[in-house]
């Protein structure tokens, strides 16, 4: 089979791990690179192909088989249009969109172009997450009931200092962060219909948030909290317990994710499972059967990659779908608003 073609616009933190994946895959190839940044012209030496200065000039001259749009955020929709009218399928980064307005309008006209697009929220393809995921959907644990989410790590001084904008309102966890977490919960729990939150800037006093609590339904009629802070000196969250990026230290002991339904629990990423026996009563006087769900970990983004080699192809459909990001992207902005006016704020039922 002739490797999949791909294109990767943007050479910053994360085009540099999609490239990483490219140049590593049994099934794709890294075609070229876009960046008009001077960096990139290093990288794109480094992998031995084309560098481009503007989409425009990559799909008139070496059109891929598809494209990685790693592009910085207020960019996304622009390049994704330009993609949807080269006709060319994109693995488009989260979030989808700036806003859920301009999501809107891409997701509307990415079907009617009929142009697949891949939303990179990247976790969704973590085996992780596919046991989890598989767990749940067993129903050894029963009827869902509850689930327990934590984020909660600190972003040293320096992250602000290099970087003012992120003190500012615009920035801060729930935006930069949240979205992740709201995909990973939907997966394991289903769609989230409303949201309550409180926020707080005690900590660093920036204009920003550091710190959030928040409270969630799904329309399975399931409640879940979830607590986020960028600033509480915790190793509870995805990146310090999955051992999937080897840039952070990860701490086996740790979770950040519990799920509970009528017949069990399942904690998250130690897979470490409770179950009450088939057949009998269930009581909190009663032990559980307690186990490890055997799994493997491996790097999400590498899994990533091969599935958009395969959307491209045309093969299958995107696992993360354009309406998905819409919808995590929807979630985040109204635990912005839960958080702002202290409303129950619900979601809409498609």
């Amino acid at each position: 089979m002739n490797k999949t073609r791909i294109a990767v616009a943007g050479a910053g933190y994360i085009g540099q791990a999609h490239i990483g994946a490219a140049v590593g895959s049994s099934t794709c190839a890294l075609s070229a690179i876009v960046d008009p940044s001077p960096a990139a012209k290093a990288i794109a030496e480094q992998a031995n192909v084309p560098l481009y200065a503007t989409l425009d000039e990559l799909f008139e001259k070496d059109k891929p088989d598809g494209v990685v749009l790693a592009t910085p955020n207020q960019l996304h929709v622009a390049h994704a249009m330009q993609a949807l009218e080269a006709q060319v399928p994109m693995l488009l980064e989260k979030p989808i969109a700036a806003t859920v307005a301009e999501a809107e309008v891409l997701v509307r006209a990415g079907e009617g172009a009929g142009v697949p697009i891949l939303i990179g929220h990247h976790r969704a393809h973590s085996p992780i997450m596919a046991k989890a995921r598989q767990v749940v959907d067993s129903g050894v644990l029963g009827r869902l009931v509850a689930v327990t989410g934590t984020a909660m790590f600190v972003k040293p001084d320096h992250y602000f200092v290099d970087a003012p904008w992120r003190r500012e309102i615009g920035a801060g966890p729930i935006l930069l962060n949240m979205i992740h977490e709201v995909h990973n919960l939907r997966m394991l729990c289903g769609d989230i219909v409303a949201v309550q939150a409180f926020k707080s800037h005690a900590t660093r006093a920036f204009p920003v948030e550091d710190t959030v609590a928040i409270n969630l339904r799904f329309e399975s009629g399931a409640l879940g909290t979830f607590m986020l802070s960028d600033a509480a000196a915790s190793a509870r969250s995805w990146e310090q317990t999955s051992q999937e990026n080897k840039a952070y230290p990860t701490y086996e002991d740790e979770d950040c994710y519990l799920v509970a339904g009528t017949n069990g629990s399942l904690a998250i990423p130690t897979m470490r499972l409770k179950t009450y026996p088939r057949d009998e009563d269930r009581s909190w006087w009663k032990p559980f059967e307690a186990g490890v769900v055997g799994m493997v970990r491996d790097d999400p983004i590498k899994h990533q990659m091969e599935h958009f080699g395969a959307v491209a192809r045309g093969a299958v459909a995107p696992l993360v779908s354009a309406r998905d990001g819409l919808k995590n992207l929807r979630i985040t902005e109204a635990i912005i608003t839960a958080a702002t006016s202290g409303t129950v704020v619900e979601l809409p039922r498609d």
